[in-house]
């Protein structure tokens, strides 16, 4: 994605804060505005007719708009985004946003070419490991492919679809209301403009059939899971002539056993012994390169952090690598020889004797607490 496009915001007229309804309203108005049929021939109406498209996308997009404002463009590369080749695809995106077609509604909706086809969406579950790696994958894809027979006309050989009398191959009934053209889909074609009289036996006059497709999936290192990846131009059947839709896949990262993603930094808890955080040690923690040796200070607390600088994960965008926070979980012993028990009254014997700095403090705070509750005010009483 170039990095020379607008920053989104100062495209739509938002702010950085802006509630989902502003972003949509600014929108709307935006499209209204510098629709290329209100402007005919004036090229930069319609450059931004398209980068408000662009905008909105992205920031009416939960997921892109916090990637967007996180990492700026490099953020959606790799994203799910439209490649938006003329008005019509615009229109056909966000026509839910109008009522159901606003745009048509307007300015008398015309079919301008064969329609591109719809996207196909599925998801792709990977293993933490392969999401800091990257990986390959091969899938499969249920989808449509043109008709062997009729070649994606509906027709029986021989014969050729009819052009729809009720509209007469346009595909759609213009109306005039007022100062505007109203414009429907016709309802004897459903848009095509042709009508088929003799379908083909092997498609059913469908024009096409159900198959299974082997593609290759490249995920980048650092994705995160509810991530989208595209691949273009490998979703479902157009019309002829017209370039298929887009495959968007969502990747779905599964639970490790040791980890938490937290960002870019992995997150894990490994326990240690009572004399290990007392004296100080050498431990085994995993990291994703296999078990690795990390040293634990003497005196560390219960609950208190390691962290293993570029131990983490790769940033999507390539930029450096998080680290891996290792939090020391003290245990303590349930079951004690009589020798270690033995040992242990005589450390807690002397341990009573000379009271480290941190609880003295605290056996103070409680004494003088304690103290102040016990005092009983003095109630002056008149007469």
């Amino acid at each position: 994605m170039a990095t020379t496009k607008r920053d989104f915001y100062e495209v739509l007229g938002v702010a950085r804060d802006s509630e989902p309804d502003d972003v949509k309203r600014a929108y709307r108005q935006m499209a209204l505005k510098f629709h290329p049929d209100r402007n005919p021939g004036d090229k930069d109406s319609e450059k931004k007719f398209k980068e408000a498209a662009e905008a909105y996308e992205v920031l009416s997009d939960p997921e892109k708009r916090q990637r967007y404002d996180r990492y700026g463009q490099a953020g959606l590369e790799g994203a799910a985004v439209h490649d938006f080749r003329s008005t019509d695809d615009i229109m056909s995106a966000f026509s839910d946003i109008f009522g159901g077609g606003l745009f048509g509604d307007l300015f008398g909706e015309r079919r301008r070419g064969p329609r591109p086809g719809p996207d196909l969406l599925m998801k792709l579950e990977i293993e933490l490991v392969e999401a800091a790696r990257g990986t390959s994958r091969s899938i499969e894809v249920s989808r449509q492919e043109f008709c062997s027979d009729c070649r994606g006309s509906g027709s029986r050989k021989g014969t050729s679809p009819t052009t729809c009398n009720y509209c007469g191959g346009r595909g759609q009934i213009v109306q005039a209301r007022g100062f505007f053209q109203v414009a429907t889909t016709c309802p004897a074609c459903g848009g095509d403009g042709v009508r088929v009289t003799d379908p083909c036996p092997n498609c059913r006059g469908a024009g096409r059939t159900p198959s299974v497709s082997k593609l290759q999936v490249d995920v980048p290192p650092g994705v995160e899971s509810g991530m989208w990846l595209q691949l273009r131009n490998q979703g479902e059947l157009g019309d002829i002539g017209a370039p298929r839709g887009n495959l968007r896949i969502q990747v779905v990262v599964k639970r490790h056993p040791f980890f938490e993603r937290r960002r870019n930094d992995l997150f894990c808890q490994v326990p240690i012994s009572f004399a290990q955080a007392t004296l100080g040690a050498e431990i085994q923690v995993p990291t994703l390169d296999g078990p690795g040796g990390v040293m634990v200070p003497r005196g560390t607390q219960s609950g208190e952090m390691i962290r293993i600088k570029g131990r983490g994960m790769p940033d999507i965008s390539g930029r450096g690598r998080g680290d891996e926070l290792v939090e020391v979980v003290v245990e303590t012993p349930r079951h004690l020889t009589p020798r270690q028990e033995e040992l242990l009254r005589e450390f807690a014997e002397i341990e009573h004797e000379q009271v480290s700095p941190r609880r003295k403090s605290f056996f103070e705070k409680l004494r003088d607490y304690f103290t102040e509750e016990t005092e009983t005010p003095e109630i002056s009483q008149d007469t």
